[in-house]
């Protein structure tokens, strides 16, 4: 089942999505609203972030392809981005005016259900409501430069996440594409993780209480490129659909 956040005529909906239909529902997210009787076309909704996250978690270095050199870590290596950074489907990558080097990152991300806290890796799914695209916008010479990676990984618009959550995935071989004006840039699938899903969001749990909502990236794969005003950013993770942003100058 795809689910979304959509903005009709006004109001904030969740919304069950069915083709190029958007089923409005009624009730909480994680608490299984129901049907409105109300069944409006895709196109005349906005689509917006699937879920009002208390916190983003994502996992550094976690595929080998993307590593390259560098010691897979022993690990999950867990950072937090902004949730003021979220945008949604087709909402612009704004570049800040003095960045020199942002790239995207193409990931799969899942979204809490349930609150997660010392969980083993055997509840974990019991606990994920589902799974989206995500694309960790990621400014590298910052990342370098900078002692903590806040205006690196958190400036305004740094974290694309979309269009809608599919609730019927199982996180072993999720596909994930990153695409930069239509060219593919990174593929790979999460069966290639060096610490799979459920592995870091347990991790995660231990230290750092998960709630209904928060959000998990789960790594970016192979080699990321610089992305400038003008560029159309896609990510493509299979079972869900594509997550598509514009990139503008701020």
């Amino acid at each position: 089942m795809r689910i979304a956040r959509v903005q009709f005529e006004g109001g904030i909906y969740t919304a069950r999505i069915e083709g190029e239909t958007a089923h409005l529902l009624e009730g909480d997210l994680f608490d299984r609203p129901i049907e409105m009787g109300r069944a409006v076309p895709l196109a005349q909704v906005r689509l917006l972030v699937p879920s009002v996250p208390t916190k983003v978690v994502a996992i550094g270095i976690n595929y080998k392809s993307h590593a390259g050199e560098r010691p897979a870590p022993g690990e999950p290596q867990g950072f937090l981005k902004a949730p003021s950074s979220l945008i949604a489907q087709g909402e612009a990558i704004v570049l800040p005016p003095d960045s020199t080097n942002v790239h995207m990152e193409a990931e799969v991300v899942a979204v809490i259900g349930r609150r997660a806290h010392a969980i083993s890796e055997a509840e974990v799914d019991a606990h994920v409501f589902g799974y989206t695209a995500g694309n960790d916008v990621s400014e590298r010479d910052w990342q370098k430069s900078d002692l903590q990676w806040l205006r690196a990984k958190s400036s305004d618009t740094f974290t694309a996440v979309g269009p809608w959550i599919e609730t019927d995935l199982k996180p072993e071989a999720i596909t994930v594409a990153g695409r930069i004006n239509g060219r593919v840039q990174q593929e790979s699938d999460t069966s290639l993780l060096i610490h799979s899903v459920r592995k870091c969001i347990a991790h995660i749990s231990r230290y750092v209480t998960l709630e209904p909502g928060d959000l998990i990236f789960t790594g970016t794969p192979g080699q990321t490129a610089a992305i400038v005003d003008g560029d159309v950013c896609e990510v493509e993770v299979g079972g869900v659909g594509v997550l598509r942003n514009p990139v503008r100058r701020g």
